[in-house]
Order: C-alpha cells, then structure tokens, then sequence
C-alpha cells in the first residue's frame, strides 16, 4: 500500500505565499511523475503543475511564474509547491499525485487534499 500525504495548506491573504509538501510512503520500488492538482467548489479537479523523476516540470497557464514545483532528489519521494502572489482564485483543495511503480504494476495514487483559501 502506497501513501501520499500533503501538509501546509492555510489561510493567506492576496498577494501573499504558501508553501506546499507531499510525502510518499509505502510499497514503492519507484516513483515517477508527481504534482498537484486543484479542486474549487462545484468544479472540476485541475492540473496544477508536474514533475518527472528527471526534473522536467509543467504548469497551468494561470499558475506560471506564481507557482514553482520542486522534487527532493535524493529518493524522490517528496514533492513541493512553492505559491507566491496568491489570488482569490486560487482558493481551492489542493491534492499531491503520485504515478508509483510498485512489483505489480504502475498505479496513480492522490493524497487527501490540503485546503487553501486565499482571502482578506
């Protein structure tokens, strides 16, 4: 069994920053592609950014230059989302991925989501 686990989700004002972390644990012979993903009430779960276990990242268009995505190097397993210039609309759940190779076969594993509501 495989477990992701995001933390530092909160309450921030416009314009200010959060920073978000994603742990994996668990039955992992290795782990690929990880990110984040977003969810505002009564609408659909978005990309966010990614990242692949060789560093390449992508981003949502309304994220670029706010948002930067980061990966520990040295067993892979956490995943970071550093949020600057935060906006209302950002206010969302947002939810680690894990594409984790395991001897069976590769699954996609989500944590359970961190609210962040960005308001004054």
């Amino acid at each position: 069994q495989v477990h992701v686990v995001e933390s530092g989700g909160g309450l921030v004002q416009p314009g200010g920053s959060l920073r978000l972390s994603c742990a994996a644990s668990g039955a992992i012979l290795r782990l690929w592609t990880m990110g984040w993903y977003r969810q505002a009430p009564g609408k659909q779960r978005d990309l966010v950014a990614t990242i692949s276990r060789g560093g390449t990242t992508s981003y949502a268009d309304s994220v670029k230059a706010r948002f930067v995505i980061s990966r520990d190097n040295i067993d892979y397993t956490s995943v970071y989302l550093e949020m600057n210039s935060l906006r209302p609309e950002d206010t969302a759940v947002y939810y680690c991925y894990a594409k984790v190779e395991q001897v069976r076969g590769i699954v996609d594993v989500w944590g359970q989501g961190t609210q962040v509501t960005v308001s004054s």
